[in-house]
């Protein structure tokens, strides 16, 4: 089988061999089944530098929640479940969450520090227009804004959208960025 950059990301993060399209979790777990990847997570990098009080952080020219980024912090039976919206019916009814989750949730440590990519509508719910193309609107289903999830729950933290923003981000008061660009 040829690899790709989830099975091959994942065994960079966590030092595991994987199935190809899958990631963060072990050979165990069949492409799609959420059920069985729930018990198969491989630790990363990302959780054991957070577990010894380590800043994490992803900068990336792709989304965020694509697979080579994703296996840093992620846990997934399938490489592109990004938001919600793209989960199948069974692992919605199971309440698996999807990548752009999973990135909020992080429980490692006290979480990603530094969040730079792109991929901004996989954590916008549907009805939410897009800050820089306002014809355009999140992919979530669920109605969770997850950039103000973000914001909620680290105090000291920013979320930037364009370059000028970033570049305006004072790094003394600032302890966390996500940036979500186009």
């Amino acid at each position: 089988q040829v690899p790709d950059s989830a099975g091959t990301m994942t065994a960079m993060m966590t030092g595991s061999k994987t199935r190809a399209g899958v990631i963060g979790v072990d050979a165990s777990v069949a492409r799609g089944d959420p059920k069985a990847a729930r018990d198969a997570h491989l630790e990363t990098l990302f959780e054991q530098a957070e577990a010894r009080g380590m800043a994490t952080g992803i900068v990336t020219t792709t989304a965020v929640t694509h697979a080579t980024p994703a296996a840093c912090y992620g846990h997934s039976p399938d490489r592109d479940w990004e938001d919600d919206s793209k989960l199948p019916p069974e692992a919605l009814a199971d309440g698996f969450p999807d990548l752009a989750r999973q990135l909020v949730e992080f429980p490692a440590g006290d979480g990603l520090e530094v969040v730079l990519g792109g991929g901004r509508s996989s954590f916008l719910p549907q009805e939410a227009a897009d800050p820089e193309y306002p014809e355009q609107h999140g992919s979530r289903r669920d109605g969770r804004n997850l950039v103000e999830e973000w914001l909620a729950g680290r105090p000291g933290s920013a979320y930037v959208w364009n370059r000028d923003q970033l570049e305006a981000l004072d790094p003394g008061a600032t302890t966390r960025v996500l940036g979500l660009f186009e």
